[in-house]
């Protein structure tokens, strides 16, 4: 069994080629320090990126949202004076209009999660990284914007200072989680190509979970989200520049340092490979991008095939 952590369209098509690979022997770990409340909804956008991407009804354009949306609730609904900054498309309001009144009705977002996820006929188990509300909060030199306010509304704009995750602190883990990480079948831990400051970091923000991630004492492998200097897709990039790190595959290794055991990154990177050694990581360099459902794939494979060898040398 593989644990991927996830967020984003990136993480989202790896979580795929893994499930492509695994089936039900996948669990995906998904960022929800993204969620917000929107005119009356819980919105769950990387959890639902992750979730429609599973289930092949992801918009191919983008990589969110659902395939063949309409709008024509959005359109009245923007007619009528609501606000129009971030798309809510026809079947992907349905979501959210469901999800809404389930936790209203003091349902876990955990089991909601799930229960889609059988609707949709996904293989993999999806859990939330918690049940509790985490916001990821980017600081900027005018102030602290909600996550979304800063990404959709903003469009990346503002200049970042730093990220804070609202609420962490009285998070935890949830018994899903728990038995997944109990599972004597369990044998790596992905962190998959999604952005580290944004993606990746609210899941570790939940309090205890790093640690009890590393002592599981299985292979805990990233996969590089930058390539050749530049994000595939989302803010990571500009976020590295304007907090005075310079984007490369080798700057993702360096964050993760002290917490992974091995790391991916793209063969157009591979003259980095000599300066991951110091970091004391085992590295390989292999085909990233992720342009096809057969890409998705064959960098999952070669995901679990890294993995297995850190394993064996263990």
């Amino acid at each position: 069994m593989i644990l991927a952590l996830a967020g984003g369209v990136g993480g989202a098509k790896l979580a795929d080629g893994l499930m492509q690979l695994l089936g039900d022997e996948l669990t995906v770990l998904v960022n929800t320090g993204d969620d917000f409340e929107h005119m009356g909804l819980t919105i769950c956008p990387d959890l639902d990126t992750v979730t429609y991407t599973l289930a092949g009804i992801a918009e191919p354009s983008t990589g969110w949202g659902v395939a063949g949306e309409s709008w024509a609730f959005l359109d009245q609904a923007t007619r009528l004076g609501g606000p129009s900054w971030f798309q809510l498309g026809d079947r992907d309001v349905a979501l959210h209009v469901l999800r809404s009144e389930r936790l209203r009705r003091g349902e876990r977002l955990t089991e909601i999660t799930a229960d889609v996820c059988c609707r949709l006929g996904i293989r993999a188990q999806v859990l939330p990284m918690t049940d509790a509300a985490v916001r990821t909060i980017v600081h900027t030199p005018q102030g602290k914007l909600p996550f979304q306010e800063y990404f959709v509304k903003e469009r990346c704009a503002p200049v970042v200072t730093g990220f804070a995750f609202a609420g962490s602190e009285s998070a935890a883990p949830t018994r899903e989680l728990d038995a997944a990480l109990a599972d004597r079948d369990l044998a790596a831990i992905v962190l998959c190509p999604s952005n580290p400051y944004v993606s990746i970091a609210p899941i570790l923000a939940v309090p205890g979970l790093q640690q009890r991630l590393k002592q599981r004492g299985v292979p805990i492998v990233a996969v590089s989200p930058i390539i050749g200097g530049a994000a595939v897709k989302g803010p990571a990039a500009k976020m590295m520049r304007e907090l005075g790190i310079e984007p490369s595959a080798l700057a993702v290794a360096e964050h993760y340092r002290g917490f992974i055991d091995g790391f991916l990154l793209d063969d157009a990177d591979a003259a980095l490979l000599p300066r991951l050694a110091p970091l004391g990581l085992a590295a390989r360099a292999v085909p990233s991008l992720m342009k096809t459902s057969a890409d998705r794939r064959h960098l999952a494979e070669a995901v679990v095939a890294f993995a297995a060898e850190l394993a064996a040398g263990r």
